[in-house]
């Protein structure tokens, strides 16, 4: 996020006294040990070259019990060498992992009750992010959600 998007989001919460918008990196964020209830995302961890980094500082965030909500692309397929590049990680697609790369990177940082959830409706909207390919032969939206176990110390 950028400064600009915090202070829009902040806008469009006033009505709204528990949210609260900071600005950090998704690998370190800014937030206390074991504060957070929920933690939601919309298609950011798949940009992540960390994402073993990210879920055990989302683990770190959440209190017992809390969880993860997440929204994202997932690799379906192999992708060719040409769409790991840069521009593919930008565009969504270089960035991926597989269902069960992404279950045991939750796994190992600590969650329970993983749960990722393909939505192959997502492919037709998938095909029109790239003139020169079809991305929706390698990707596809999923819904990724787990728990902290509420026992833990």
């Amino acid at each position: 996020m950028t400064p600009e998007m915090i202070e829009k989001a902040r806008e469009n919460a006033t009505e709204h006294d528990n949210v609260e918008f900071r600005l950090g990196e998704i690998e370190h964020l800014p937030v206390a040990d074991r504060t957070v209830d929920v933690i939601i995302s919309n298609c950011v961890i798949n940009l992540s070259p960390e994402k073993p980094q990210v879920f055990r500082e989302a683990y770190r965030v959440l209190e017992p019990g809390g969880r993860v909500a997440i929204s994202d692309v997932v690799l379906s397929a192999d992708l060719p060498a040409e769409l790991t590049d840069l521009s593919s990680v930008a565009d969504c697609v270089g960035g991926a992992a597989t269902v069960e790369a992404l279950e045991a990177m939750l796994a190992e940082a600590g969650f329970v009750e993983i749960q990722i959830d393909p939505t192959e409706e997502s492919e037709e909207f998938i095909r029109d992010w790239d003139d020169d390919h079809d991305p929706s032969e390698y990707i596809v939206s999923a819904t990724i959600e787990a728990k902290k176990p509420a026992d833990v110390a």
